[in-house]
Order: structure tokens, then C-alpha cells, then sequence
């Protein structure tokens, strides 16, 4: 559980600063539960240039609560959870501050946006909470008011979450969990979870992630683990203290989330995931009368796959489906190793490929059709999904035929602008598991709309 919070000061000198303002959005790691937003008399004056940058005057103030009036409700909303601000250092100190004055020794643990934003998004020329959420399309309204800056750190926060591939900041919520209370039974934590589409984490008492797994619906398959009777089932139930989650809102952003995590997290319950699965590839190339072959080779052989699977039963499965549906030939699928014609040429389905008879423009064609539906459509797109909201959308961004990664955006032009996407965009492998995930997605046709550029 997080407390993202800011704080509005008087200014001053060091530990001599005194609280204008102050906001608090509780968060679980999926959505705001709480919050607490109050003005508050610091009974000191305000630096001039404060009242400028904030708007906030000791007019405003006369009739504000006083610290000591709201630090219960501080206490209260911020207990059992980590203290995520932008500078969390400043905010901290001056928290700290008041509370000592008050004679209580307020203690929690932080996490700094700034200090994440540059491990996880670098590169940046400012790292200053305005310039950086513009950046990257987060809206951020009533700027220096602690209302307004807080709800863009939880935006930013968020996006964060979904950055942080190695689960860095999961590991370091569930540590903390572990020092306020028993592990839970695994009812209590099966009642948590909810019925979503998303990936979920399995972490030991340690905070160490043991398995990591995707579902349509993560409350349904985490019952299932928790009653198989397989022998990893049965380890699962022993030693997994919590299960964290993230929503994803379709399946295709948790197909891929999940197929990365693990190769980068490598727990220990998903030692048959670890490796590539998809040991074999498509592989097109034109003959020396003009017509388009298509053959299976290993997928370390293949520099430009038009797609990839995992045994050569489905590898030969698919070029046969292909043969029906686009009247190609069986030969030059290289499925027949005949020495005229093939087989479905004397039974009509096979317009002569084979002994040259058919125009080779006319066959590629056809092919290239096959090839079309078999790899991406385009080059460079967008693939617009649902997202984890009502209101929000998922990104896929390909890039000269290569995945770049995932994002979630809530307005237009944070999508239709191909600089702000690439800002928001996770970086993600681009390997021959993701090509196969994204067009067997793509075949199915199951993306709300696919944007090229």
C-alpha cells in the first residue's frame, strides 16, 4: 500500500519551514481508495516568492486547521504504507519535522518518483515534476498546489508500476507487509484479488517473486494453484506469503508482460517458461523462376521470420492451412518433394506453380496475401487495445517491423503523437516469443484498432 502525497510549505530557512498545504491519495497499486486534502495554518509567515509560485497567502490560511488538528488523520491514512512523493527526501524531512514538534517520532518507508523516473525512464533533460509528466502526456492541472501535483505522481506512479520490469517496487511493498503483519492464509489472500485479466506474482515471506502468471481471471487461477495437487502446486501453497498483481484490461499486453518478466525475473516455479518455445520459424525466399517459396528452418536460422512456432507438426499444420486457403502450392511449401507436379495439381488445387504453368506474378500475389496475414500488417503501427480502465487504452508500438513495448494512455494525443507514446512506452524485448504472441493476437483479430505511421 502506498501514500503518494505533497506538501506545500511556507519556505524559510532549513527545518524552520512550516506546512500551507497537504494532499494524500491513498493507493493499492491499481486505484486511489483514500484521500486526505487539507489546507493548514502553519503559524509563520509565508515567503513572498511562495505566494507567488503557489497562490497560497496567509489570508487563506487564517482559518486553516492547525498541524496538530489534521496529524491524526496523517497518521492514520499513511499507516502500513510507503510514502511515495516527488523529492520524497523534502516532503519526508518537513513531515518529520512537524511531527517532532509535536514530540512524535514519525517513521515510515519512502520511495522517490525522481530517483525511479531516472532508472526507469532516462535520459530525460528534467526531471522536475512538471516538466517530466508533460513529457511523457500526463495532465497535470492546479501545478504547485498540493492537490494537483499529488495526483500527477500517482499517474506517474502508475506508469512507473508498469515500467518497472524487474518488480522492484512490488518486492519492496511486500517486504514491508511482512512487518505489520502474520502471512495471511491463502483465503484471505484468494478474497484480495480480483476477477480481471492481468498478470500475477507469487513472492515469498522475503519479498523474493517464486512464480509469475497470466489469466483472464487472476482470482479463479490463483484458486487453482492454491487447490491443485500437483507437486508445485503443493510448493506454491507453502511458501507463498502474498500475491501482487497488475491489471492489464486484454490479454495480449499480459501475454507479453508475462513472457518478459519471467526471462528477467527467472523464478524458480517457471523453470519451463525460462527459455525460448518457439524453436522454429517461417522463412520466405523467391526461386530462380520468380515464385515465392515459403520453408521451415530453425528460428536461430532465420533472420527475417515471417512467423515462428514451437514443434514442426504445427509449423507444417499451418503451411497446409495456408495451401488450402490461398490455392498455393505444396511443392513450393516445400510439403511435396515431387519431381513433376504435386499431388494438387492433378486434383485442381494447384493452379501449376509447380511446372511453371501459372503466371509467377499472379502466384505471389496470392502469397503475399499469405504473408500479410501471417506477419504484421504494417511496419510501423499502433495496436489499440482495452485497457485496465473504463476510460483508458492499451499501446503496442511496432517499429520497423520490431516491438518496442506497451503503454496505457487515457487521452488521444497521447497516442496519436508518435514522440509522447514513445515517451510513455515500457521497453520491451523484441524476440522471437513476442512475434509469435503478437500476430497469433493479431490473427484472431481480437485489437479494437490498429494506427500506422
Amino acid at each position: 500500500m502506498y501514500a503518494i502525497l505533497d506538501i506545500e510549505t511556507t519556505g524559510g530557512k532549513y527545518n524552520e519551514e512550516g506546512i500551507t498545504e497537504i494532499a494524500i491519495y491513498k493507493f493499492d497499486g491499481h486505484k486511489v481508495i483514500d484521500q486526505f486534502i487539507s489546507l493548514v495554518n502553519p503559524e509563520r509567515e509565508i515567503q513572498a516568492f511562495v505566494v507567488n509560485l503557489t497562490g497560497i497567502n496567509n489570508k487563506m490560511l487564517k482559518d486553516a486547521p492547525k498541524f496538530y488538528e489534521v496529524a491524526k488523520r496523517i497518521i492514520e491514512i499513511t499507516e502500513d504504507c510507503i510514502i511515495v512523493a516527488h523529492n520524497a527526501q523534502f516532503d519526508y524531512r518537513i513531515l518529520q519535522t512537524e511531527f517532532k514538534r509535536l514530540g512524535y517520532d514519525y517513521k515510515r518507508k519512502t520511495l522517490c518518483t525522481v530517483e525511479l523516473s531516472k532508472k526507469l525512464i532516462p535520459g530525460k533533460d528534467s526531471y522536475s515534476l512538471g516538466k517530466l509528466v508533460r513529457s511523457l502526456g500526463i495532465p497535470l492541472s492546479d501545478r504547485h498546489r498540493a492537490s494537483g501535483d499529488a495526483m500527477a505522481t500517482v499517474k506517474l506512479f502508475k506508469l512507473l508500476i508498469s515500467k518497472d520490469t524487474e518488480k522492484v517496487i512490488l518486492t519492496e511493498a511486500v517486504k514491508t507487509d511482512v512487518k505489520h503483519k502474520i502471512a495471511p492464509k491463502l483465503l484471505d489472500i484468494i478474497d484480495k484479488l480480483p476477477t480481471a485479466t492481468g498478470v500475477y506474482y507469487m513472492h515469498k515471506e522475503n519479498g523474493e517473486i517464486i512464480y509469475i502468471g497470466k489469466s483472464k481471471n487472476i482470482q479463479r487461477r490463483i484458486n487453482q494453484h492454491f487447490t491443485g495437487s500437483s507437486s508445485k502446486a503443493k510448493r506454491m501453497q507453502k511458501d507463498v506469503f502474498a500475491v501482487t498483481y497488475e491489471e492489464t484490461g486484454n490479454e495480449l499486453i499480459a501475454l507479453l508482460k508475462e513472457n518478459q518478466e519471467i526471462k528477467e525475473n527467472q523464478p524458480v516455479l517457471n523453470r519451463s517458461r525460462k527459455r525460448t518455445v518457439f524453436n522454429l520459424a517461417m522463412e520466405a525466399y523467391t526461386d530462380d523462376n520468380g515464385y515465392i517459396n515459403l520453408k521451415i528452418e530453425k528460428a536461430h536460422k532465420v533472420k527475417n521470420p515471417v512467423t515462428t512456432f514451437t514443434n514442426i507438426h504445427q509449423a507444417k499444420n499451418t503451411l497446409y492451412k495456408i495451401a488450402e486457403e490461398f490455392t498455393l502450392c505444396h511443392k513450393l511449401l516445400k510439403l511435396s518433394d515431387s519431381k513433376k507436379h504435386c499431388f494438387n495439381y492433378t486434383v485442381n488445387k494447384c493452379n501449376g506453380a509447380c511446372i511453371t504453368e501459372e503466371n509467377y506474378q499472379e502466384y505471389n500475389q496470392r502469397v503475399e496475401k499469405a504473408l500479410r496475414k501471417y506477419s504484421y500488417i504494417q511496419d510501423n503501427m499502433v495496436i489499440i487495445d482495452r485497457g485496465r480502465e473504463v476510460d483508458e487504452r492499451s499501446a503496442i508500438l511496432i517499429e520497423d517491423g520490431k516491438f518496442k513495448g506497451i503503454s496505457f494512455f487515457n487521452l488521444n494525443y497521447q497516442v496519436t503523437n508518435i514522440e509522447v507514446l514513445k515517451n510513455m512506452i515500457t521497453p520491451m524485448h523484441n524476440n522471437a516469443d513476442v512475434t509469435h504472441i503478437i500476430q497469433s493476437y493479431l490473427r484472431k483479430k481480437k485489437a479494437l484498432k490498429i494506427i500506422t505511421f
